[in-house]
């Protein structure tokens, strides 16, 4: 390069799952069959109505043109109806829901609205790697926060009442949570907004697993009486809808808050493809059946993960939520490191190690339930025979 990088990148890592599927890739290359077990992208299909929709819009002529930078309004009155479906909560369609292209772009254009160089960021210690990195790239001052592992990965309370707090401006809270499949309850979403309206820290909740394999009612953190004042709330079609790649996300709020984050955006993206948007206005009224039958296929799918986190001698919650199974590794795997090394390189089968997460991860593993039966079939036919401590010696 004929000029430097930005100081914002000294300390900040390519995304883990960028470098590791490279060498996936390279092992592909070469001919070998990897089943990736590693990644969140579902490998089921939208509703046939969704897609359906944006074949039509997309033929026509008129459709291809710019958008408005808040969405279109009929996107933002379908996302408004599905939260009272979902959730029983009822949003002002013009000022309360920002369409954004995918929730992951939502956490940069928040962080960028609010987090002055130096402020602080609360950030779980077992999270989205997504909410340090670019928190760092900003310039912020992160803090870990612990979650407390039988209490159901809640916060730890005394600590956050306890610490030092000056400057803290923003706090990430997941629910249910990413990679533990912890479930969000109504008591703590209470203690939530209770904190940040006493610490005066805006809360912001990244809520797109509420759907998948939660047997309970939904939760949105945007139930809570008062929670609007103190909260944002992101959210998106990816996980709930099979719409990873469509990368279509919202955040939702009080109107002071989305004006200040779509300054950001507005200078960033210039809109949503309009036949997505109406794609999504469509998959937005999929029925309960639907959203059922998509359940009903990662339960079968689980009940198979299950079966190999139990050849690899794994202790597990079967309590979990989400796209993912959160698995403790035993005492005789000495690295995770190791074991995900030696499971992709000698069984080509591609897991994603805990210690990404956050350092408290450093026993774990997370597997996914994006993959086909059959598929998982085969992994528990290479792991047949294969002694665990043979596993995690690595490449």
């Amino acid at each position: 390069m004929i000029i430097s990088a930005a100081k914002r990148l000294e300390h900040l890592k390519e995304y883990y799952f960028s470098v590791k599927l490279r060498e996936v890739k390279a092992l592909q290359d070469a001919g070998h069959d990897v089943i990736n077990l590693g990644i969140g992208s579902p490998d089921l299909a939208p509703s046939p109505e969704t897609v359906q929709t944006l074949v039509a819009a997309a033929e026509r002529p008129g459709s291809h043109g710019y958008q408005p930078y808040k969405g279109t309004a009929g996107l933002r009155k379908a996302i408004a109806g599905w939260y009272a479906r979902a959730y029983g909560v009822t949003l002002d369609p013009e000022t309360e829901i920002l369409p954004l292209i995918g929730s992951k772009e939502g956490i940069t254009h928040i962080s960028l609205a609010f987090l002055d160089e130096g402020d602080g960021v609360l950030i779980p210690e077992l999270g989205y790697p997504t909410y340090r990195s670019v928190s760092e790239m900003v310039g912020a001052r992160v803090l870990t926060y612990p979650l407390v592992e039988d209490r159901g990965y809640q916060p730890d309370w005394a600590y956050l009442y306890g610490a030092d707090l000056r400057g803290v401006k923003l706090m990430w809270v997941n629910y249910p949570h990413m990679p533990t499949g912890a479930p969000a309850t109504p008591e703590l979403f209470d203690k939530l907004v209770a904190f940040a309206r006493e610490k005066k820290i805006l809360l912001c909740h990244d809520n797109p697993y509420s759907l998948v394999l939660n047997e309970e009612m939904p939760i949105s953190l945007l139930s809570v009486p008062g929670a609007r004042q103190v909260c944002l709330e992101l959210n998106s079609m990816s996980k709930s809808h099979n719409m990873a790649g469509w990368r279509i996300g919202w955040v939702s709020g009080a109107k002071d808050y989305l004006d200040a984050v779509v300054k950001v955006k507005s200078n960033v993206d210039s809109g949503m493809f309009l036949p997505v948007q109406e794609a999504a206005v469509v998959a937005l009224q999929n029925p309960e059946s639907w959203h059922a039958a998509r359940n009903d296929v990662y339960r079968r799918r689980r009940d198979l993960v299950y079966a190999v986190l139990d050849r690899l001698g794994c202790r597990y919650r079967r309590d979990q939520q989400g796209l993912f199974v959160w698995a403790r590794v035993p005492d005789a795997v000495a690295s995770v490191e190791k074991l995900v090394d030696g499971l992709l390189y000698r069984h080509h089968i591609f897991i994603t190690p805990g210690f990404i997460f956050g350092d408290r991860g450093d026993r774990f593993i997370r597997l996914s339930l994006c993959t086909p039966e059959n598929r998982l079939g085969q992994v528990l036919g290479r792991l047949e025979n294969v002694p665990v401590d043979e596993l995690g010696q690595g490449k």
